[in-house]
């Protein structure tokens, strides 16, 4: 049975709490360097990477050395990414049905917040069967869901989103907002700040360039993002549209940069400290 030391209960993190994204850091990144560079930058909790969830357990690591590890820097596991397709309901095939598996054993033993879903869904009535389901299934392992739009996915933003949540309508089922994506897609504060609060059920803040970097969108996102206060995307109008719904969530830290990579001691702590000026 798992005892818990930490004073950080992924259950239980509030809004004014942040979380490491997984993919602010890059796999050459091990899950060492994650929790320390998490832990001496104050964040409450780590995202992980359902995949590299999967290899700490083929090498013996996980579930027990994480635990201690976890323990050890006072770091809870909060989110877990990412679940594609919106399940093996939907259109993630057998990625999806293994990911979910270890995404239930890692709710079970570290008792997680949060899981991500992407697209594809197809039809809104398709996405939303397959969306229900697999909310249906985390629930069973006490997790929320947050459904992310990509506009490189058909999933392309806030208002498709909206749509599949609503027409799933599971109470444990809501919506990432990221940054990023609403910037680079329909960039519609409107939208989010008339979001009602339980459907934000994930919030992943950064910062970048009006303008792509790179012509590839899938290319730009994870490798050309910024600390919040570091770029040109109007962060506190953001903050200020998803207060606004009165969602209480932790706010996860997102910003794959190459540059940032590079340096990863600077790189997670301008990553906390450009967040803080906005809280």
């Amino acid at each position: 049975m798992l005892v818990r030391m930490s004073q950080h209960n992924a259950r239980a993190l509030g809004a004014e709490e942040l979380i490491l994204s997984h993919f602010s850091l890059a796999p050459m990144h091990d899950i060492e360097e994650r929790v320390r560079l998490a832990a001496e930058n104050g964040f409450s909790g780590i995202g992980l990477y359902v995949g590299q969830y999967i290899e700490l357990e083929k090498s013996g690591f996980a579930p027990f050395g994480l635990e201690e590890l976890l323990q050890q820097h006072n770091i809870c596991l909060a989110e877990i990414e990412v679940v594609s397709g919106l399940g093996v309901d939907g259109q993630g095939g057998e990625k999806a049905a293994l990911f979910e598996a270890a995404a239930w054993r890692i709710a079970d033993h570290f008792e997680s917040r949060y899981l991500q879903v992407i697209g594809p869904g197809g039809e809104v009535s398709e996405a939303a069967r397959a969306f229900g389901l697999l909310c249906d299934r985390a629930g069973d392992h006490g997790l929320v869901v947050g459904l992310e739009f990509l506009p490189f996915t058909d999933i392309v933003s806030v208002h498709h989103a909206r749509r599949i949540v609503e027409a799933a309508g599971r109470s444990n089922g809501g919506i990432c907002v990221d940054i990023w994506h609403h910037q680079r897609g329909a960039c519609d504060l409107a939208a989010i700040a008339d979001l009602p609060a339980e459907f934000i059920t994930g919030i992943q803040m950064n910062d970048g360039t009006l303008l792509p970097e790179n012509s590839d969108y899938y290319t730009d996102c994870l490798t050309q993002r910024r600390a919040p206060g570091a770029g040109e995307f109007d962060i506190a109008a953001v903050v200020r549209a998803i207060r606004a719904t009165g969602t209480r969530v932790p706010w996860s830290i997102e910003a794959p940069s190459t540059v940032g990579w590079a340096n990863p001691e600077v790189h997670i702590a301008a990553l906390a400290t450009g967040m803080r000026k906005f809280m």
